[in-house]
């Protein structure tokens, strides 16, 4: 993609992707499924769930998977407060930049 994309999209991202899984998700399987949408690598993404770990917007715990432990992230009651605030941004950001190629804005 040609578009930086900054902190903020990236946690929006992020939180989106650990939402829907209630229960948690682990760090591989987050880092998958953004792929989906963004090139990430995992050195990016561990300092985002950090950041969103110390913001209170995940919580984290371990469970042991095949014999080793597994990080698990979970969204916050102020993460979903938090992802709930990026979408809505997100929808009226998007709008715009649509209706401005649509020739919708500034004519």
């Amino acid at each position: 993609m040609v578009f930086n994309t900054g902190a903020a999209l990236l946690d929006a991202i992020v939180l989106a992707v650990v939402s829907k899984e209630p229960e948690g998700t682990y760090g591989y399987k987050i880092t998958q499924e953004v792929r989906q949408v963004i090139e990430l690598s995992e050195s990016t993404l561990y300092p985002v769930l950090r950041r969103l770990q110390k913001d209170e917007c995940l919580e984290v715990y371990d469970m042991e998977c095949a014999g080793r432990n597994r990080r698990y992230y979970k969204v916050t009651s102020r993460g979903w407060a938090q992802l709930q605030l990026y979408e809505s941004e997100w929808r009226l950001y998007a709008d715009k930049i649509t209706g401005l190629f649509e020739g919708r804005v500034g004519v």
